[in-house]
C-alpha cells in the first residue's frame, strides 16, 4: 500500500513515544492507536526494563490504553501505528483486539510477525485479518534502533535482547 502524508504524521507520533523509551533504558519502540476520526486514543512505548515485565511492548501498552479510553476491547475502528514490525505476542494482541489496520516503520527480520519472519496479522486461518502498511519512515525508525543497539551504555542486558 502506498504511504500517505497521514501515515507519516501518525508515525511521527509513534517516534515521539519511541524516544521516550530511552529514558528508562528500554528499546526505543513507540506506538499509537488512532480511532476512526484520527484521534489518538492510546499511546505506548516499550516499558519492559522500566517495570521488569516482558509483556510491556509498545503495542500492548497502547492497546491497553486505547481499550480503557474507548471502554471497549473491540478496537474495530482503530489503526495501530508502531515504529517496529510487531512480534508474535503483539500480533496476537492486535488480532484479539480486532484492530483492522497496522502501520509500521522498520522491519524486524529476527522477530517480526507482520510479513518478515511470520505473517500472523494476515493469516487466513485466524478469525481476524489485518491490513498491513509497512515501511513508513523506515529509515528513521531503523536508525533509532540501530543507534540504540550500537551504544554499549544503552544496550539492554542479556545476550539475546532484541526488543
Amino acid at each position: 500500500m502506498r504511504h500517505s502524508d497521514e501515515h507519516a504524521a501518525w508515525m511521527r507520533l509513534a517516534l515521539h513515544e519511541a524516544h521516550g523509551a530511552l529514558a528508562s533504558g528500554d528499546v526505543p519502540v513507540g506506538a499509537v492507536v488512532l480511532d476512526a476520526a484520527g484521534r489518538v486514543v492510546g499511546r505506548g512505548r516499550n516499558e519492559r526494563e522500566l517495570h521488569q515485565d516482558p509483556t510491556l511492548h509498545a503495542e500492548v501498552v497502547a492497546i491497553r490504553e486505547a481499550a480503557a479510553a474507548t471502554g471497549d476491547w473491540h478496537l474495530t475502528g482503530c489503526t495501530l501505528v508502531v515504529t517496529l514490525e510487531p512480534c508474535v505476542m503483539c500480533a496476537g494482541a492486535i488480532v484479539a483486539a480486532r484492530i483492522p489496520r497496522v502501520v509500521f516503520g522498520a522491519w524486524d527480520e529476527k522477530a517480526g510477525a507482520a510479513g518478515s519472519l511470520y505473517d500472523v496479522l494476515r493469516d487466513r486461518r485466524l478469525n481476524h485479518r489485518v491490513e498491513v502498511v509497512s515501511g513508513v519512515d523506515e529509515a528513521e525508525c531503523g536508525r533509532l534502533l540501530t543507534e540504540f543497539f550500537e551504544d554499549p551504555l544503552r544496550r539492554p542486558a542479556g545476550p539475546t535482547a532484541t526488543r
